[in-house]
Formats: structure tokens, sequence, C-alpha cells
């Protein structure tokens, strides 16, 4: 007999059954999640833990820089941001400076509650209300 993780089981329907922009918003969340890791895991000198923090959140940074659509020309600075997010990512990583990883989640966070305010706003023009997200 199988066992179902019922944590497991609703995180895979609240990634199956999400609009692209929620999906967006979760890679936002993550990343921070993993940024946040990062910076715990240097304080602790946990060299390990935080490299593969760090790995985590860079491949989310990858994953929403190919997903940006050029023809925006906002699309231009928001690949600045993420390259230097990505970066100060890199840097804390090699000199184990949660100071680094603080100044990548301040932008990854920018961007996150920004996207927030996108979602609501187009929830609010479809559906006529605005919902927590």
């Amino acid at each position: 007999m199988v066992m179902h993780n019922p944590y497991a089981t609703y995180q895979n329907n609240s990634v199956t059954t999400s609009t692209p922009g929620e999906l967006t918003l979760m890679l936002y969340n993550g990343c921070l999640k993993f940024i946040e890791q990062a910076k715990r895991a240097a304080d602790l000198g946990q060299i390990e833990q935080k490299n593969t923090a760090v790995q985590k959140a860079q491949a989310i940074i990858s994953e929403l820089m190919i997903t940006l659509d050029a023809s925006f020309p906002v699309a231009k600075d928001m690949l600045v941001l993420y390259e230097f997010a990505n970066s100060r990512l890199v840097d804390g990583n090699i000199k184990n400076d949660s100071k680094m990883f603080e100044e990548a989640s301040e932008i990854i966070t920018e961007f996150r509650d920004t996207w927030k305010q996108v979602i609501q706003l187009n929830r609010q023009k479809q559906y006529g209300n605005v919902s927590e997200i």
C-alpha cells in the first residue's frame, strides 16, 4: 500500500492549478526562501548548505531571466537587475558574505511585491474585487 503525503499532494495541486502569474509569484517566493537559507547557512559556517541554497536561488533567477518577454521595454531593465542579483549571490557564496545575499534578496523582494500587485490588479479588473495572495 502506497502512503500519500497530503502536503506533497497539496503542493503538486497548487502548482498544476495555478495561473502563469501565480507560478511566477511562487518562483519569487521560492528564490527568497533559498536566499534566506543561504544567509543562515553562511552565518553558521555551513558551507555545503549555503552553496546548495545559493544554487537553487540562482536556478530560479535563471528561469526568470529566460522567461522574460523581450517585447516589453522594461524586460531589458529587469534582466540587468536579475543579473546583478545573481552576481550578488555568486559573490556572497565565494566570500561567505550574507550582506551580499541581503542585496539579492532586496531586489527579488521588490520584484515579488510588484508582481503581487499586478496579480491583484488583474484580479480586480477581471472579477471586480481584490483578494489577498
